[in-house]
């Protein structure tokens, strides 16, 4: 079976120089190898391509079989790793809380501990005819946000 970390290694070399990141690397029993990678400034099928052919000159076939499989992270798949919340600063992401609460906001900022989300909130002010629109951040710990997603506006 081939290795993970050695996998991991041969991208690391490859993206060295670039501003992609791996978000994640899968290995199956059967060789199946998928890398995911993403990059502030996105990442495109030249770019996969190109890291494709540069894994499969260090693999070796003759040693085991393998299929590679290298894209960019899905735009609507959950936050893996904290490039992708660096990415998406300034962006509206939805959040799904450990204990099933759902919010929904601006990422304004990503710690190494914890990431903040300003959320609109009606909040009625005392004295006035109608409730107004107030912005609250909301930090967050990692370990309490079970899914973080991107959220795609049409509009």
């Amino acid at each position: 079976m081939i290795d993970k970390t050695e996998i991991r290694r041969l991208v690391d070399e490859a993206i060295a120089v670039t501003d992609a990141f791996v978000v994640d690397i899968t290995v199956s029993t059967a060789n199946d190898i998928v890398i995911e990678l993403d990059s502030p400034t996105g990442v495109d099928l030249d770019f996969c391509a190109d890291l494709n052919r540069k894994l499969q000159e260090e693999l070796d076939r003759q040693d085991e079989n393998y299929s590679l499989e290298v894209g960019s992270a899905s735009l609507t798949a959950p936050f893996k790793v904290k490039g992708q919340y660096d990415k998406n600063i300034g962006n509206e992401v939805e959040v799904l809380t450990r204990d099933g609460k759902k919010l929904k906001g601006i990422l304004t900022a990503a710690g190494d501990n914890d990431f903040t989300v300003e959320i609109t909130r009606k909040v009625k002010e005392p004295g006035a005819k109608r409730p107004v629109m107030v912005a609250e951040p909301t930090v967050i710990p990692y370990a309490d946000a079970k899914q973080v997603c991107y959220v795609i506006n049409f509009k």
